[in-house]
């Protein structure tokens, strides 16, 4: 019960949140939009390129570590084919050398979990100032309170689909790259 009440906690407060957000503006006289932003990034000019950029610069490196995992998967099976044969000393040497190369694993993983947030943010952060300024833009000229991500937010039931400003920001963003 416990779980199934914190499972709905949540998306609920967000629902009860937005609700009194939009009540507020409705009240005062601003009306509000929606957008997805991973729709708009998606199909943001440049995106693709960036994403082209990223995946070139770390595909080697996954690979690596890809390889270094397959390579401690092998440690392990021969150990345990070895175990039975081999001496206590043996036994402690193998399960050393695995748990150096899981140490290894760790750091390069999170060593290029690192590098990877740095670049994604290096390449997508001017993409994402591009959108924000068009969507700013819009919500000014079209005098809204508020503009709510729909990708980003849990418990939304439903949303009038004449709200939605996703198709104009998209091509906003494409037109000005021309």
């Amino acid at each position: 019960m416990d779980r199934l009440i914190s499972r709905w906690a949540s998306p609920a407060l967000v629902v009860i949140v937005l609700v009194g957000v939009a009540a507020t503006a409705r009240q005062t006289g601003q009306v509000v939009g929606i957008v997805n932003l991973q729709i708009i990034m998606t199909q943001t000019p440049g995106y693709k390129e960036a994403l082209a950029t990223f995946e070139a610069e770390f595909g080697a490196a996954q690979q690596d570590l890809q390889a270094m995992v397959q390579q401690r998967d092998s440690l392990i099976a021969e150990y345990e084919r070895a175990s039975i044969v081999l001496t206590p000393t043996g036994r402690q040497e193998k399960q050393t050398e695995i748990q150096q190369l899981e140490v290894r694993i760790e750091q390069r993983a999170q060593d290029l979990q690192n590098r990877q947030a740095e670049r994604q943010r290096e390449l997508v952060s001017p993409l994402e100032q591009r959108a924000q300024a068009v969507i700013e833009g819009i919500r000014a000229e079209r005098n809204l309170g508020i503009i709510f991500d729909v990708a980003s937010m849990q418990g939304i039931a439903a949303v009038d689909p004449q709200l939605d400003l996703t198709p104009i920001v998209v091509q906003r963003l494409q037109q000005s790259q021309n």
